[in-house]
């Protein structure tokens, strides 16, 4: 049978509003907004969903619970956190470049590596596949993840069968979905859509924001 996975992006959180490495902050005011702008077309995709999962951090969780998920901090699964990024945590790309210029080089190209002392992109490639892999096995039917912008690029790299590399060329808006189709091993992708039109039938342009296309511009959303 088929599995159907949307992924649904966090609101803006302070941290991501000044491009920092996720540190666990919440929404920001303007997130916040947003995300209960956005309250009708969660609480749709919300009630057409067999199962519920999120990303732990403070942010996911709030923002699922503004669509509308009650008993939202029972639903986390730890295997949905974020890019480990240890020393560079609350930092900015800017601020890392600075610092440690040949670190920032060796992430940006080598996706085994972690100068940061944290997690590799590949080891959150391999995380988020497995985790794709295990719900195809246990659901069959719709499933909502409100997950870190970073859970979302690996699950797609994973999805299209790239290399883990793949991940800085997919951006992620906030408050987009992205959708899964599909079982293990064959997946169908339907890019990342603004929350808003979910559900309406249409919705098949490019969600708002910014879309680098580079190495850097990845980063520089991998570090919000």
């Amino acid at each position: 049978m088929t599995t159907r996975v949307t992924l649904i992006s966090p609101a803006r959180s302070e941290s991501s509003e000044a491009f920092r490495f996720d540190d666990g902050r919440s929404l920001s005011a303007a997130g916040l907004r947003d995300a209960r702008r956005a309250r009708a077309a969660g609480e749709a995709l919300l009630r057409a969903a067999g199962a519920k999962v999120l990303s732990p951090s403070p942010r996911c969780v709030r923002t699922a619970e503004e669509l509308g998920l009650s008993g939202a901090a029972s639903l986390t699964d730890v295997r949905l956190s974020g890019c480990a990024t240890g020393r560079w945590r609350g930092r900015t790309l800017e601020e890392v470049g600075a610092a440690d210029p040949e670190g920032v080089a060796r992430w940006l190209s080598d996706p085994e590596s972690a100068p940061h002392g944290g997690e590799s992109v590949a080891a959150l490639c391999a995380r988020a596949g497995e985790w794709l892999a295990d719900l195809a096995d246990r659901e069959h039917g719709r499933v909502v993840a409100v997950v870190e912008p970073d859970v979302v690029r690996a699950a797609v790299v994973c999805a299209l069968g790239a290399p883990a590399g793949g991940l800085w060329r997919v951006d992620v808006a906030p408050l987009t979905a992205t959708e899964l189709s599909g079982r293990a091993g064959r997946w169908n992708l339907r890019a990342g859509r603004a929350l808003a039109d979910c559900g309406d039938g249409h919705g098949h342009g490019e969600a708002g924001g910014d879309h680098h296309g580079e190495e850097e511009g990845g980063a520089r959303q991998a570090s919000s």
